[in-house]
């Protein structure tokens, strides 16, 4: 597996310099030679329920699986996750997307003409959190995911047409990141993170609640900014 995530990882070392900068007072000197794929292992998986608060379609749960690859270097985590959405257009955003189509079809629709649209998102995100422990023994991160996402768009009205095809597309995005996480039972975490996921097509806010295994312990190079508190028993060496 580590071989194939040489490359996306690369593109987080930008943002694990950056943090470990602004932080450097806080714990040792790290430099770029701490940072490296090999460190990356398959650690723990977990499975969460969230909700999301959209800009164009209706407020609806969030499902995510994400799997813990542990950490490219001193305080900095990977982690990548698939999630899913449905849900259906605004009113509002009907109306906007009737006026659209009036104007290039050279017809008078109205948002009620169009009926119910059905807006879904199947991504794929590639996330990575600089983490530290806190007194309280509370593991905490931010940072930021890139994904893929693929949005399917599915109505009566639009079936089979050019509406259609413009409501399925692929696309990018970027999301920051912060959330925390403890371990009531060894080998078993609870976590819960908000971010705010930006793309061409949508942009939303989400908040997630969800639970981890952990299979086995880290590697050692676990700890980001060195707070006097002792670490969560599966992120010791």
């Amino acid at each position: 597996m580590r071989r194939y995530i040489h490359g996306p990882v690369a593109g987080l070392l930008g943002l694990a310099l950056t943090l470990g900068t602004a932080t450097g007072e806080a714990h040792a000197q790290v430099t770029l030679a701490d940072y490296d794929y090999v460190n990356l292992e398959f650690r723990g998986v977990g499975v969460d329920l969230g909700h999301i608060w959209a800009d164009k379609v209706r407020d609806v749960p969030l499902y995510s699986v994400r799997v813990d690859l542990g950490y490219l270097g001193p305080g900095v985590r990977i982690i990548p996750s698939i999630s899913y959405w449905r849900s259906e257009f605004t009113r509002s955003e009907l109306d906007v997307l009737a006026d659209r189509i009036s104007q290039t079809a050279g017809v008078q629709l109205t948002g009620d003409d169009l009926g119910t649209i059905k807006w879904s998102d199947l991504s794929l995100s590639l996330d990575g959190h600089f983490v530290w422990h806190t007194p309280i023994g509370v593991l905490t991160f931010v940072g930021a995911g890139f994904g893929l996402h693929a949005l399917n768009g599915r109505g009566e009205a639009v079936r089979d047409t050019f509406v259609e095809d413009l409501l399925d597309s692929i696309t990018a995005s970027l999301a920051p990141i912060a959330g925390a996480e403890f371990e009531p039972v060894p080998r078993l975490r609870v976590y819960g993170e908000g971010r705010f996921t930006i793309m061409n097509a949508i942009q939303y806010v989400s908040a997630r609640v969800g639970l981890q295994y952990m299979f086995h312990q880290g590697t050692g190079i676990e700890v980001g900014m060195a707070v006097p508190a002792p670490p969560l028993q599966t992120e010791a060496p």
